[in-house]
């Protein structure tokens, strides 16, 4: 995975590490099968079928025992070293992905529960975003109306919409960017998503329109929804 020194590589990061404890299921959710095959399958299978990824990652616990029946033969290395959150195992990944990735290459960091990912989703955000220096995401703009509930109380208020956007992935940020604003988060509990850790710097990523069909799969009746979504590719 050699390249000229200023040549930019796109990599996928997938932290599938998760137990999945609200789909109430009897395995981690990444690998529920959803439309014929595993959930973290499609979303593997969208990075293998673009041309734009040099390689695939995904992070697992120490002791999975399925992620070897899932993964192809060849595109994607596992890396057990998952931690006990999100942004743990993602830093934990980084660190074993140093030596084969350089400072400015670009990594896009993936939800495993978020099946609908496509290639041309992976090549929008790659262009969109461009050489913006903090990165970017995919992102659904708010088209509801919100409402905040009164603290205490189910009392409705009504949150202005404008410039609201529902957070995707894949989130994507420089190796050096990322790892820097995930080993300096000051709260991590406040790390909600990658973006927020680059937020945290001061830095403000740029946001691409995604699709429902990227939706993240938490609740089991999220399944038939990406059911829907994949039966029409």
């Amino acid at each position: 995975m050699t390249a000229a020194p200023n040549t930019i590589r796109y990599f996928a990061l997938i932290p599938a590490s998760g137990v999945g404890a609200r789909m109430e299921a009897g395995s981690p959710k990444q690998y529920l099968t959803i439309a014929g095959k595993p959930m973290l399958r499609h979303a593997l299978d969208a990075f293998l079928a673009s041309p734009l990824i040099a390689h695939t990652y995904v992070v697992v616990s120490a002791d999975d025992g399925v992620i070897d029946t899932v993964v192809p033969a060849q595109g994607v290395t596992v890396l057990r070293c998952g931690g006990a959150t999100r942004m743990e195992s993602i830093l934990n990944g980084l660190h074993a992905m140093h030596g084969s990735i350089a400072a400015h290459d670009q990594v896009l960091v993936h939800d495993a529960a978020r099946p609908g990912l496509t290639p041309a989703l992976i090549e929008k955000l790659i262009t969109e975003v461009g050489g913006h220096p903090a990165g970017g995401l995919l992102a659904l703009p708010v088209v509801d109306t919100v409402k905040r509930a009164g603290q205490g109380s189910l009392s409705a208020q009504t949150v202005p919409r404008d410039g609201l956007w529902l957070a995707q992935t894949p989130q994507m940020f420089s190796y050096a960017l990322l790892h820097k604003a995930l080993s300096e988060a000051p709260d991590p509990q406040a790390i909600t998503d990658d973006a927020s850790a680059v937020e945290a710097l001061g830095l403000a990523p740029r946001l691409v329109e995604g699709h429902p069909r990227n939706l993240k799969v938490t609740l089991p009746r999220d399944i038939h929804t990406a059911e829907l979504y994949l039966a029409h590719p």
